[in-house]
């Protein structure tokens, strides 16, 4: 595999991302997840003492398959933690002299169980698209068949191995994520012993290296929590109209509730009885989540809001519309604190 491959399909997924429609609110799961994923495995050449007569070789593998399974939490902080299980395999296509011909009569095959523990942090590119970077260790069963002139054995063993991981992510839904990755692995020091069978020990002078491109879905267990409350209009006079509103939302939507649209209508009928002439509609958030992110989800929520009203017959020239982010709370927290009461749009009439 070449990183050449990597980019090219790393290009299809962002040119792909397209194809699928809005369902996802952010470019993120929270919470426990699982996930599933599948694809090609290429093993570097391996470089070994192959005794009797301590001689030097190499032994190339085709390129085979891999199949991975991992559950894990993420934070709202981007973080993630997840425990990963894989399969490999890859046959043996050529033992030889370094830079001679192959030895005639030998392959073979080589397949490997591994558990490891990654870490990782979701950078995001948009609402709905990110990309994972992280590195991870564990342990690495290696199962190898050797077939030679004089027979064929097998042997196996554990190793420490470590890895790699750059991962490229697509919300299609709240809970649904599809994502390409490539892994950097390698194994440390294999050695197999082919005796008695064949009188072969094969002592690692090189680590196992290997790279993988995979292709898969990651499912969130648990739905992010959806606030659906809506605080009471502040206290008014009863010998005038209210002057300012308030659209709660849920978490990381900007959809609008039935009780969003009541408080709209109300916004919506006093501002035809006052006759104002400009109206002013600003999102907020809470602070779950990176300022860029929450600055376009406030935009989000102020722009429904605005479309709403002009639906119900105000007209869009009286109407400004803006966001603030998390910089203006209405309840004061500590950084990604999912507070209902930060989650608004404020219509203020003038």
């Amino acid at each position: 595999m070449t990183m050449k491959s990597v980019l090219l399909g790393s290009a299809f997924a962002v040119a792909c991302g397209g194809a699928f429609g809005g369902a996802a609110q952010a470019a993120h799961i929270n919470g426990w997840y699982l996930g599933l994923e599948g694809g090609g495995n290429w093993v570097e050449e391996w470089s070994h003492i192959q005794n009797p007569g301590a001689v030097l070789r190499e032994t190339s593998y085709d390129t085979g398959w891999l199949a991975l399974a991992t559950v894990g939490y993420s934070w709202a902080s981007h973080w993630r933690v997840e425990f990963e299980a894989g399969y490999r395999d890859n046959e043996v296509d050529a033992i030889s002299v370094p830079g001679g011909a192959p030895v005639a009569g030998f392959g073979g095959d080589l397949w490997e169980a591994t558990a490891m523990v990654n870490v990782l942090y979701d950078l995001h590119l948009t609402d709905k698209m990110s990309v994972s970077l992280g590195a991870g260790a564990g342990g690495d069963y290696a199962n190898s068949t050797l077939i030679a002139p004089a027979g064929s054995s097998e042997d196996d063993e554990w190793n420490l191995a470590y890895q790699g991981i750059v991962g490229l992510n697509y919300m299609i839904a709240q809970r649904t994520a599809l994502f390409l990755n490539y892994r950097y692995f390698r194994a440390v020091s294999p050695e197999f012993d082919y005796r008695p069978t064949i009188n072969f020990l094969q002592s690692g002078s090189d680590d196992f290296v290997k790279h993988a491109a995979t292709f898969g879905i990651r499912y969130a267990l648990y739905a992010a929590p959806s606030y659906m409350e809506a605080a009471p209009p502040p206290a008014m006079s009863s010998s005038a109209p209210p002057r300012q509103f308030i659209v709660f939302f849920g978490f990381n939507k900007y959809n609008l509730t039935s009780e969003a649209l009541r408080v709209i209508s109300e916004a919506v009928v006093a501002a035809k009885e006052t006759g104002s002439a400009s109206i002013l509609i600003t999102g907020h958030t809470d602070t779950v989540g990176s300022n860029v992110y929450n600055d376009r989800l406030s935009m989000r929520r102020s722009n429904i809001v605005k479309g709403e009203m002009v639906r119900q017959g105000i007209s869009t020239s009286s109407i400004s519309a803006g966001g603030k982010g998390e910089t203006e709370l209405l309840v004061q927290t500590a950084d990604a604190v999912k507070e209902p009461q930060n989650r608004r749009a404020s219509i203020d009439l003038n």
